[in-house]
């Protein structure tokens, strides 16, 4: 068990090594990263260190974790350009201090020229890549209309200035870039240059390094019209005309009338009870809610805390239930407004148990006789989660992306930010894999307007009606499986939040039919014993992002942010 930080319980309490602006220094630089910190009243866990700060400096100026939360999303769409993001989606799981839930799909759109036949060849062939680089894989993005609409709704602090005034500011006058910023850009350098033949600030003749100072003008100005205008600043005016020219001059079909008809959609969430506790999540065009739901209850009859932690007998009931998960998630799934889910019947007891009257422990099922398709190359995965819990212990669980390392890797000339690829996430051809490994068939195949199906997989946990757990992470088609994890080590192998989010982690998704394993993770004998079952293998070097908070038994909070990479906890 790491020390925890322990931050006192005043509101006029800060450490001020997190965000440092001098009078000498005309830029804004994060020098310190907590990765676990106890508080007792306000947390923001983020991918980035500003954007943190951003959220608790909002906190402690009387705002609510809504008004945490979006500025610490405008935040990140400037210090974590990866992923953070004003030209993507996401979702937002809302739960206030009475108890009450409100889910906000924010989810990009198929533009309305979009058909399900849009990646093929005349031979029925799918076009290598179409759908995961250029402008041609850019979904209509819900971004800036969801953060607006969650803090119409729900926000505090009234002045819409004081939420993205932050941002503006670290655009304008930059920032110091980490070493995992600097690799990114470094390594995606030939594709900003590809897909944008314009000088951008992404771009310069030497190579990125710890410290270079980070500045984007044109996202400045874009953000200032956005807070004169909010939702209009982007979605009509001189940023969509910035955008529909980029898109269309290099081969997309996105349109003005898309953007100005894009509209967010409040949804009602999935809930499930796991023993004696209730976890909330995501409903469709989120697989997150359902799979998840789904998990624990096919596990929860076997008592995995009885198997031993990470033993072979655990690690094969967990992955035989991602594995039947998974299955129906290729059929079923999609947005419920343009299909039919059977949400209801996905999550009928009578249903699951029947899922399971098959499992072995002693053999693993075989997904299917459908050919098995390797995981591409992949990306590193460039979905962000954000965790806030306020000091009335209203709690947001906030998922956004872009979905490959920025997005399609198209920027827009005069707006200064990158565009989603989004549309890879949709079933491009029945039974062919996404960039993620995920197949899909008619449920999630192209439609005009149709929002793509997603594996973000925001949740927050009860235990007893109060508040206990708010946690999320990126990771593609592994988010379910490492939130899913770390919910079954908390509650069953009774561990520490700390604990919980660092341990190995392991992932199937129905097809390719291999257990994937973080490397060096899983020790040989059990490798060896589950080899023995049946099962196959593959490698990531991480899986999951972890950004959770839980709720001590004295209440204060405790967050963590995962080893596996530079991501902060900030409180008061």
């Amino acid at each position: 068990m790491k020390r925890l930080r322990h931050r006192p319980g005043s509101i006029f309490f800060l450490v001020c090594s997190f965000f440092v602006l001098s009078c000498n220094q005309t830029y804004y630089k994060a020098d310190h990263i907590d990765k676990s910190v106890v508080a007792h009243r306000g947390m923001v866990v983020s991918a980035h260190a500003l954007a943190s700060e951003v959220g608790v400096k909002i906190l402690k100026k009387g705002g609510n974790a809504v008004d945490a939360a979006v500025a610490s999303q405008f935040a990140l769409a400037v210090v974590y350009p990866r992923a953070g993001n004003i030209g993507g989606g996401g979702f937002m799981l809302i739960r206030t201090e009475e108890g009450n839930y409100s889910c906000l799909d924010y989810r990009e759109k198929a533009p309305g020229m979009a058909n399900k036949d849009m990646y093929l060849r005349p031979d029925g062939s799918v076009i290598d890549s179409a759908s995961i680089f250029g402008a041609l894989a850019v979904g209509v993005p819900g971004t800036v209309d969801g953060l607006i609409s969650a803090w119409e709704k729900f926000g505090q602090i009234r002045d819409f200035g004081k939420i993205i005034e932050p941002s503006i500011e670290f655009a304008r006058k930059g920032f110091a870039i980490s070493q995992e910023e600097a690799d990114r850009l470094n390594q995606y350098k030939n594709d900003f240059q590809k897909f944008n033949p314009f000088p951008n600030p992404f771009v310069k003749s030497k190579a990125w390094v710890k410290g270079d100072v980070l500045i984007q003008e044109e996202l400045a100005q874009t953000l200032e019209r956005i807070k004169i205008k909010g939702r209009d600043g982007f979605y009509k005016g001189e940023t969509a005309k910035h955008l529909v020219i980029t898109v269309q001059k290099s081969g997309g079909i996105i349109c003005e009338k898309d953007l100005e008809e894009y509209q967010v959609v409040w949804r009602s969430p999935i809930e499930t009870k796991y023993r004696s506790y209730r976890v909330v999540s995501m409903p469709p065009p989120s697989s997150g809610g359902i799979a998840l739901a789904q998990l624990l209850e096919l596990i929860e009859p076997f008592n995995p805390g009885a198997l031993g932690f990470h033993s072979p007998e655990s690690i094969h009931l967990m992955v035989e239930a991602e594995r039947r998960v998974y299955a129906d998630r290729a059929k079923f799934l999609g947005d419920s407004d343009f299909f039919d889910v059977p949400a209801s019947t996905l999550l009928d007891s009578s249903y699951l148990s029947a899922k399971m009257k098959d499992f072995d422990p002693g053999f693993a099922t075989k997904s299917s006789s459908i050919q098995s398709y390797d995981l591409p190359d992949r990306e590193h995965f460039e979905t962000t989660h954000t965790s806030v819990v306020d000091k009335n212990r209203m709690a947001v669980s906030v998922t956004t992306t872009l979905n490959s390392n920025y997005g399609s890797k198209v920027l827009v000339e005069g707006g200064g930010f990158f565009l989603n690829n989004e549309m890879d996430d949709f079933s491009i051809k029945p039974g062919f894999p996404n960039q993620f490994g995920l197949i899909g068939n008619e449920a999630n195949a192209i439609v005009p307007a149709k929002r793509m199906l997603s594996s973000m997989t925001p949740t927050i946990v009860e235990k007893d009606g109060k508040l206990f757990l708010v946690l999320g992470s990126p990771g593609g088609s592994t988010i379910i499986t490492t939130v899913f994890q770390v919910i079954v080590n908390i509650i069953d192998f009774e561990m520490t939040l700390d604990d919980a989010v660092d341990q190995f982690r392991f992932h199937h998704q129905y097809l390719p039919d291999k257990i994937f394993i973080e490397k060096d993770g899983l020790e040989q004998v059990v490798k060896d014993n589950l080899q023995a079952k049946g099962h196959d293998f593959g490698t990531y070097e991480r899986i999951g992002l972890v950004k959770a908070i839980r709720v001590l038994a004295d209440g204060s909070l405790h967050g963590v942010g995962d080893r596996r990479s530079d991501v902060d906890v900030e409180a008061y």
